[in-house]
């Protein structure tokens, strides 16, 4: 079979330094920023934690992997609507820098604010530490309850 030949050939718009801070401008634009209220209270920090989000029937679930952490220095704070983890992975140096041969796992500061896909009753939120997982509970807030009501007719 052969292939049809191409009447004109396509050539790619040359890269210049106008196009390129022009497309980085519109890749950073401010669309995709962090409102200024949630950017203002968290802390530029070097690492992310990875979640796991999930529901059953009266909570909501946040679980992460916390591995070189103990329980006591892990800072969770609860919202009715989000969860802000934060905590510190220490290094304890047994070789030089010079000495690896691969260096993979994060060591410092990490955070990470997660948003609740409902309202959750922060009152109530409970936290567990277990073989370097990291478990929150949050109790669904009751939404969209339905009551009747009377009319007092005078």
């Amino acid at each position: 079979m052969m292939m049809p030949k191409l009447k004109s050939k396509i050539t790619p718009n040359p890269v210049t330094e106008e196009s390129f801070f022009l497309e980085d401008n519109i890749l950073t634009s401010d669309w995709m920023e962090m409102p200024e209220t949630l950017a203002a209270e968290e802390p530029t920090v070097d690492g992310q934690l990875a979640v796991d989000v999930y529901e059953t029937a009266k909570d909501i679930v946040v679980k992460a992997p916390v591995a070189g952490v103990d329980g006591d220095d892990i800072d969770i704070t609860v919202t009715d609507e989000m969860v802000i983890i934060r905590g510190e992975r220490k290094d304890v140096k047994e070789v030089d820098n010079g000495s690896y041969h691969a260096q993979e796992c994060y060591w410092g500061s990490f955070s990470r604010t997660v948003s609740l896909p409902q309202k959750g009753l922060a009152d109530e939120a409970q936290a567990s530490f277990s073989k370097g997982i990291l478990t929150i509970r949050i109790p669904k807030a009751e939404t969209n309850k339905l009551r009747k009501i009377k009319v007092n007719a005078g």
